[in-house]
Order: structure tokens, then sequence, then C-alpha cells
């Protein structure tokens, strides 16, 4: 049976939004704690000669940053800090006696001096690193929406096809091959049918599903939540142990949906019961300030945060074998299990950023599971278009409405508290594509129509209704949300007067030029702009 395991990387665009606690701190301590040691754990698996086929998704926000030319000099300036920071208040730990404490701050030092070095290595080219994974043969490199917008939402189907093919592209530009594979943002679908998800939403009435705009964007698979797929039969529910079709109006089912398996996504992501939850691991929520240290373990899934007691990493290391061992026996019972049904996959998608940035031990856990793989031969590693190679023949079904999110559905991104963006953002849609087509036409609007499509995808990041609806930064996520919608019509407004009057555009190119100083990502999207129109 194959096993596909999908890491699906995204950071919303942080860049020229300032630094601490949102801003480009953000993306330096996922370098630092989860793509950075993932590429450790691929280069350490590979030398010693352990395949660790993973489906790594990079969404083409987040490798804009990560390739961006201030990134370099963001994230070197924050792991100074970082290392300083441990070092001096080991410093004081010792002055108050508190050894284990002080240990562990050294403890932390030491590592990040590792990261550090590897960082040097690569010439601070993540993305070049992962490249060579996957030009070697090793990982699957897949893609996604440009800004990882929730699809399903988004009012007008020219909005969705600039999402995708623009994503298609930026992966081709980036990495040098077309993807396979597309990561729907959120995994949300919506099937072909009547469509009004607010009421009296505008262009309400008859749309296609998802699948239709994905595929015209060059993408061969995605991959979707098990209750998506199960049928609407509890009799007789559809296993999330193969790949399916998902069927078109046509009835074809050409685009292909890996499912996500409930019992292993469990195992980690499960607040009650899953690993990262051990007493052993790395406390995430405690940190020490100035510096925002961690240096607990959880001791006890139910312990105050007063009683956490020092991290041991000998204990977490010996945990992480304990737990890379159990999860291989459990993927090895369900092989057994699902062999007399004659189903061949088993698809295991989590956020990268669990691994490393949430769950400090992740990607230690990772490389340990692939090397106890080795020890069950009714399992094959692979990644998600290798395994539709070897399985061209899918059974076609009809594919619900839904999501990954809380009870498979769109209420997190639709939801009361959020609402009211949808409503903002379709009349900004309208706005928009009623304007491209003029401005396409007049060479003298292409820098001010090229830095409006930057801000109106922007805009449609589903980062912000998710932000506000967990409530753990709503005011970030709501400002960031308003102000690309303000900077939008701002510019639209001196857009459309200049072509109107046909006369200059240097206000409109004014503003354009100030929105790049900080909001500068896609350096090539005109041409999708016209292939939206099509």
């Amino acid at each position: 049976m194959d096993l596909v395991v999908q890491l699906h990387s995204h950071l919303p665009w942080v860049l020229g939004h300032g630094d601490w606690p949102h801003g480009s701190d953000w993306l330096s301590e996922a370098t630092l704690e989860t793509y950075l040691p993932l590429i450790e754990q691929l280069r350490t698996l590979g030398d010693e000669g352990v395949a660790a086929p993973v489906t790594l998704g990079i969404t083409p926000i987040l490798a804009n940053q990560l390739g961006h030319a201030s990134f370099r000099g963001i994230l070197e300036k924050y792991a100074a800090q970082r290392a300083a920071a441990h070092e001096e208040q080991a410093a004081l730990f010792e002055q108050r006696g508190e050894t284990d404490l002080a240990w562990v701050a050294r403890w932390h030092g030491q590592q990040l001096e590792r990261l550090r070095a590897l960082w040097t290595e690569i010439d601070g080219d993540i993305l070049g690193a992962f490249k060579g994974f996957a030009d070697a043969g090793r990982i699957e490199l897949t893609s996604s929406a440009a800004t990882h917008a929730f699809l399903p939402m988004l009012g007008r189907d020219e909005s969705i096809r600039f999402q995708l093919r623009l994503g298609f592209a930026e992966h081709r530009r980036i990495f040098g091959v077309n993807p396979v594979g597309c990561w729907l943002p959120e995994c949300a679908y919506r099937p072909a049918g009547w469509w009004e998800p607010l009421h009296h939403a505008p262009h309400r009435g008859m749309r296609h599903g998802t699948e239709q705009d994905v595929l015209d964007a060059g993408f061969r698979y995605v991959t979707l939540d098990a209750p998506l797929v199960a049928g609407r039969d509890k009799r007789h529910r559809r296993p999330p142990y193969r790949a399916y079709g998902i069927r078109s109006d046509d009835g074809s089912g050409a685009l292909r949906a890996l499912v996500r398996d409930p019992r292993t996504a469990a195992q980690v992501w499960s607040a009650d019961g899953g690993y990262p939850g051990d007493g052993a691991y790395l406390e995430f929520h405690k940190q020490h300030w100035p510096g925002g240290l961690k240096l607990w373990r959880v001791t006890a899934r139910n312990a105050d945060l007063g009683d956490k007691l020092p991290y041991w990493p000998e204990v977490a290391e010996a945990k992480v074998r304990e737990h890379a061992g159990h999860f291989a026996t459990l993927l090895g019972a369900i092989a057994r299990e699902q062999h007399p049904w004659g189903t061949t996959l088993i698809t295991a998608p989590f956020d990268t950023e669990l691994f490393g940035h949430w769950w400090f031990e992740g990607p230690q856990f990772l490389g340990q599971l692939y090397r106890e793989l080795r020890h069950h031969p009714q399992l094959r590693p692979t990644t998600g278009s290798w395994h539709l190679i070897d399985n061209p023949d899918a059974p076609v079904i009809p594919v619900d409405p839904g999501s990954w999110g809380a009870h498979s559905d769109w209420s997190t991104w639709v939801g009361a508290p959020v609402a009211y963006m949808w409503r903002r953002l379709w009349p900004l849609e309208d706005r928009f594509w009623q304007l491209v087509p003029r401005a396409l036409g007049d060479e003298r609007a292409h820098v001010a129509l090229a830095q409006a499509a930057r801000t109106f995808v922007l805009a449609q990041s589903s980062d912000w209704p998710f932000i506000v609806t967990m409530g753990q930064a709503a005011d970030y996520g709501a400002h960031r949300f308003h102000s690309h919608c303000a900077d939008l019509d701002r510019l639209l407004d001196a857009l459309s007067t200049a072509l109107e009057a046909g006369g200059s555009f240097e206000t409109a190119n004014a503003i354009a030029a100030e929105l790049a100083t900080r909001d500068d990502p896609f350096p090539d999207v005109l041409p999708h702009l016209a292939a939206a129109l099509a």
C-alpha cells in the first residue's frame, strides 16, 4: 500500500508589514524552526540512503517571500538577535542559580548555531535547496492558488482562474517545472450548482465546479478531506484509502483527488491525544522574555503554565523514536486491514509549519518515521504524482462542498465574524475585472494595473478570515484585509480617472510605486490577467 506524506507550506505576505509579532518575524521563525530543520532532515536521510519522498507544497506567496531580495538580511538579523538572547538569558539564569534553565537556553543556542551554519552553506537559498531535492527525484514539489484564496467564496470565475493560473505560472518560474499537484487552499471545494453562499450574494446563480478551473490552470490532482468524498449514504461510506476522480459537469473525472486519512491525522493533530501534546516535548505556549525563549516541556497535558518543568532534550528524543515507531505501526495496521479491499493509498497531509514551529521535535519525527518505514514492507512511501502514475484508474465520484476546517465545512471562512469581508470583497472583484480590459489595452496603464492585481490577490488571502475567526490575532487579520482593500480602491480610482480622461497616469503610477515598496510579489502578472478573462 502506498503512503503519501504531504506537507503544505504557507504563510501570508508579511514582508513590508512590520516584524513582531506577525510581520517578518513570523517568516523568520518558520524558516529557522521548520524549513531549515526539514532541509537538514532530508539531507541526513539522503546520506543514510533512506528514501523520504515527501510531497512538499510551497504556496506561491510563501515562495515569493523566501526568495525575496530583502529576506536574507531579515533572517540573519533575526537569527543574531535570537542567538544573543539565548546567551544573555543563560547568563542571567546562572546568576539566579537556575542552572536547569541556563543549560536549556545554551542548548537551544547550539541548535540555532547549527541551523545558521546550514543557512550559510546553502547561501540562504531555501527554495534552491528544496528544488535540488526535487530535481534529484527525492521529493515532489506542488503549488497552490497564488495567495491561498478561499476559492469557493470568490464571486467571479475570473478571480478563481487568475489565482490558479498565476499560482501555476509562479511555480514554473521559481522551480523551473510545471507542478502536477495543487493544494486547494484550506482543501476547500465547491461542486457545480447553485451559488449563493450568503443571502443576496451578487452573481448568485449556477456555476461550474472548482475542478474545472483547477484542470484548466494545468494541475492534475488535489487533496480533499475525507468527509467530502465519503458520500451521503451512511451505510456505505467511501473509504479514504484510494484516489478518486472528481466528477465534472460532463461526467468525466480527469482531476484526481487524494483523500486525507482521519486516523493518521488525529494521531498528530488531536489536541487531546496527538503526539505533540506528550509531556516530554517542548512547550510552545510558555515563553521567557526578553527573547521569547521556550525552555520548558509540556510536562502534562493539563498542567498549568506555572507548573511546567525544564526541557530535557534526551527524553524528547527517545519519545520521538517511540512515536515514530508507533505511527509506522499504525500505518502498517491500516495497510493490512485495507488489503482485502484492494485499496491502495494512505494520504497523510499536514501543515509543514506544524513540524518544528508548533511541534519543535516534528522534523525529527518525520526523519525517524521514514527510517521506521523500512521495517514495514507492506508500505511504500511515495509522492502524490508517482502514486497516480502507478495507479491511473480511479472511480469517478461526486464530491460534496467543504474544507478541512472545523466541521469540514466553510464556516471558518464565511461565518458571522467574517461575512462582512466577502460583502466588501465582491464589489471590489466587479470593479477590478470591469477595469482590466481597458487597462490591458493601454500600455501606459500597465505598471499601475500590475500593482492593482497584486493588491487584489493579497486582499483575497484565506488567512485574513481565518485569523479573525480563530480570534488569536483578530485585529491583525482585520487590519490586513481592510488595508489591502483600501489600497486597491485608491489605485483603481486613479486608474479609472486616467483611463476615462485619456490623460496622465502619473497619479496612478505614484500610488503603485508607493504600494510596491511593501507589496511586491509576482513580478509578471499581466499575462495571467488576460488569460483569466478568456
